[in-house]
């Protein structure tokens, strides 16, 4: 989650992990290590348990220990950073008052750090259940904690500490979309080419990858993987937990885009248990845009990652559960409780579903795309792609905000930026403050009454693009080796078959009274009454035509397509959740 625009970071977002390019890290020593006063550990006793360790041993491990925070009461704690293709390098020791934790225990996640006794130590064991109550309950310590745990975790990312190392050949597709996806989810990993890193080389030379098993991914406890899926190396990284057993949660929310983490974090700070279901990266397409300016309390703007990391650490602390990746594969609703079976079998149950499941890309009908999607053509524009076409020329098709965020972001990076668009111009679909940015960046060039006709290349990937104005006719080709798709997205909606939720003529799902106008019609009454007859039951304003299933954000019918508006849906649903909860029969909640 890099980020090395400064431009476009406000000075409101120097604590978020996806910005930290531009974080003085060595000036803020003293907020990544804290030290706690004798009063503040005599406070935090009733959090933990002591523990006592002899010179030499073995605290934690990366890849396979886990906790929630270690406080240190005596003796000193050497802390390594874990290089699983060589010897494990020193970052620092720390001694009484200080604490050891990141991001990653405040959901029990695997440490990405070694640890061991310097003497004899004394620690206070603090569980990840316990330290979210405590940042709850002690909320100056509280604050101290998590900017602590966030800075770690910039730190881990600017140094490439901890986390996998990823092993494979330059411009490989494979390599690139496993980079997008830790990246996306703000995770730190390496990167070596065995053409140029000795013990990249060596790892090659053992395994002798095909081209079809680049690249190679070592997990932080030695592990080593030939092209994993997002979901092996989600379990290798405990990113996606077991959720096998019998546990019915409260809230079970489906995406994690700015509406779901808004559900997610209101939800379970009102004290519901909340597991949200990421199939890629939270954020959703939010997290895609460089630079958001229309956001309520951001002048400067805000980047849509640096929103959502801000909103997944939240989300976290207040004991959210976040599997990611975990992509539902469809929606029971004939039982009670609700179910979700997921693509990996596995079946999560809650008392109710919010569906924030977001839309998925469209993409345009070329014969060769596929091809060539992670080897020129990408739907995303973060820094990742931005290093890979830097003073290069590039094309960029889609006339939405979306687009022209990602075109006004990538034009600090190439050398010229093609925006292809099949309308006469960009008024009807685009922000006017970005309409004029676009217009006063001199590297960008607008086509309208354009589309893109074919798609070609080699061995290495995307070479030529072939364009048509659609108006003269006149076809050319253009030289470029990336090609950047917002074309849209048509809702994610397909794998709600097997439960009766009620959608629009494109998909999209219905809510509240667009739920009863399309029942009074089925019915045969007036789809003008102000409020529904009394054969049709009342629903809440985001509840849809299923009891217990809710529905916000760009999926759901009629919604405004702004994070404003998702977030305050997340918000909003969370009242209509308690509601229904508090009607169900005695005993069924």
């Amino acid at each position: 989650m890099a980020s090395n625009t400064p431009e476009f970071i406000p000075e409101t977002t120097q604590d978020d992990p996806v910005q930290f390019a531009t974080l003085d890290l060595q000036g803020r020593s003293h907020q990544i290590s804290p030290v706690f006063t004798a009063p503040e550990l005599q406070r935090l006793q009733r959090y933990g348990t002591r523990r006592r360790f002899a010179d030499g041993d073995t605290l934690f491990e990366a890849g396979s220990s886990s906790f929630g925070m270690l406080v240190i009461l005596s003796g000193r704690v050497s802390i390594k950073r874990h290089e699983v293709l060589g010897q494990a390098s020193q970052l620092r020791e720390v001694g009484v008052g200080h604490f050891i934790a990141e991001v990653a225990q405040l959901s029990g996640r695997p440490t990405l750090v070694n640890g061991s006794a310097v003497g004899a130590v004394e620690l206070l064991d603090i569980s990840s259940e316990s330290l979210r109550a405590l940042i709850v309950a002690e909320a100056e310590m509280g604050e101290r904690i998590v900017r602590a745990l966030i800075l770690r975790r910039v730190a881990l990312i600017e140094s490439n500490s901890g986390g996998p190392v990823l092993v494979g050949p330059r411009g490989n597709g494979n390599l690139f979309h496993l980079q997008s996806f830790l990246s996306s989810n703000g995770h730190p990993h390496t990167v070596l080419d065995p053409a140029t890193d000795a013990a990249a080389a060596a790892l090659a030379g053992r395994y002798q990858p095909t081209p079809q098993e680049w690249p190679l991914v070592v997990c932080p406890d030695g592990k080593i993987m030939k092209n994993p899926g997002n979901a092996e190396l989600g379990r290798c990284l405990g990113m996606l937990p077991d959720l096998s057993g019998d546990k019915i949660f409260d809230v079970l929310v489906v995406g994690a885009g700015p509406a779901g983490l808004a559900t997610a974090v209101y939800a379970a700070s009102e004290g519901l248990t909340v597991l949200a279901l990421e199939q890629r990266a939270y954020g959703g397409q939010a997290g895609a845009s460089a630079r958001i300016e229309n956001y309520l309390g951001f002048p400067t703007g805000i980047s849509g990652r640096a929103l959502a990391g801000r909103a997944y650490v939240q989300a976290q602390k207040f004991g959210v559960e976040i599997a990611t990746p975990a992509s539902a594969a469809n929606l029971l609703c004939d039982t009670w409780p609700l179910r979700v079976n997921l693509c990996d079998g596995t079946q999560v149950r809650a008392r109710t579903v919010v569906l924030s499941c977001g839309a998925r890309y469209r993409r345009p009908s070329l014969a060769n795309l596929k091809t060539y999607e992670g080897r020129g053509v990408y739907y995303w524009a973060s820094p990742i792609e931005a290093k890979l076409c830097r003073q290069e020329e590039i094309i960029l098709v889609g006339g939405g905000n979306s687009a022209g965020q990602a075109a006004v972001f990538l034009s600090g990076h190439a050398a010229k930026v093609h925006m292809v668009i099949r309308g006469e111009g960009l008024a009807a679909s685009m922000s006017s403050y970005l309409i004029e940015r676009i217009a006063a960046t001199p590297n960008i060039t607008l086509h309208t009454h354009t589309e893109i006709i074919a798609l070609e290349g080699d061995d290495d990937g995307l070479t030529e693009v072939r364009w048509r104005n659609n108006r003269t006719g006149e076809e050319a080709a253009c030289a470029v080796r990336r090609v950047f798709l917002f074309v849209g997205a048509d809702p994610n909606t397909d794998w709600l078959h097997d439960c009766a939720v009620a959608v629009d003529e494109q998909g999209f799902i219905r809510t509240g009274f667009d739920v009863t106008r399309a029942e009074c019609r089925a019915h045969g009454h007036a789809s003008h009454l102000a409020y529904p007859p009394p054969d049709l039951p009342e629903r809440a304003a985001l509840e849809t035509s299923v009891p217990g299933v809710f529905a916000i954000g760009d999926v759901r019918a009629g919604s405004t397509k702004r994070v404003a508006a998702a977030v305050g849906e997340g918000a909003a649903v969370v009242s209509q959740i308690h509601g229904f909860l508090a009607r169900l029969p005695a005993g069924s909640a």
